[in-house]
């Protein structure tokens, strides 16, 4: 019975330190995996703050960029309003010239101020120039919508269809935006001889 007892403790005791050794051996292997993973979610965590700074530097560009080109363009149209009115005294300085062109029996005083309005208005042209304001005055020129607004359509001979024959006012662009467009006349396409015909023909029946 006392060797019984004996064996019990021995096997009890053997049975405590192979869990206890096993227990050392689990702490051996977790340990390592437990130091990974925390590894792994370090660098997890570092490339999404990495990709959240590169998206702020990204957006601080854009805005960077956006703001710059703003102020260009609040540089370069902001006068647009004032350019549309100006070229309004352009054509009236223009129109008076036209009225009263200079002769040889003129008064000295006339000639004098007929000079200070031609003066004026090269100098009114001048300073367009300066701020990115140019005439447009497409005579002979392929006709464009995008520039010119078409008022009648004419027969041509010297120049082909499409093209403008006749400028009624000239039109104004400032850097590349519209002020106003030319007002033109454009040629119109020839008739075929089968339109020709017809057109003969409806003639024909209208006077009759």
């Amino acid at each position: 019975m006392h060797d019984q007892t004996l064996n019990d403790d021995k096997t009890i005791a053997e049975g405590k330190a192979l869990i206890e050794e096993n227990q050392v051996q689990s702490s051996f292997v977790e340990a390592p995996l437990t130091s990974e993973t925390k590894l792994f979610e370090m660098e997890k965590q570092l490339a999404e703050m990495k990709d959240n700074w590169l998206r702020a530097l990204a957006e601080g560009e854009n805005l960077r960029r956006r703001a710059q080109r703003d102020k260009e363009d609040a540089l370069k149209y902001g006068a647009v309003n004032f350019g549309r009115e100006m070229v309004s005294i352009a054509d009236n300085l223009q129109r008076a010239l036209e009225s009263c062109p200079v002769t040889d029996d003129m008064m000295p005083n006339i000639k004098s101020l007929i000079s200070g309005v031609e003066m004026t208005a090269k100098e009114m042209l001048n300073v367009f120039q300066k701020h990115g304001i140019k005439k447009i005055s497409p005579l002979g020129e392929k006709f464009d919508p995008n520039y010119h607004q078409a008022m009648f359509e004419v027969e041509h001979t010297e120049y082909p269809a499409g093209h403008v024959a006749q400028v009624l006012q000239d039109g104004y662009i400032m850097h590349d935006r519209l002020l106003r467009a030319a007002m033109v006349g454009v040629v119109k396409a020839s008739l075929t001889p089968k339109e020709e015909t017809l057109k003969a023909d409806a003639s024909v029946e209208k006077a009759s």
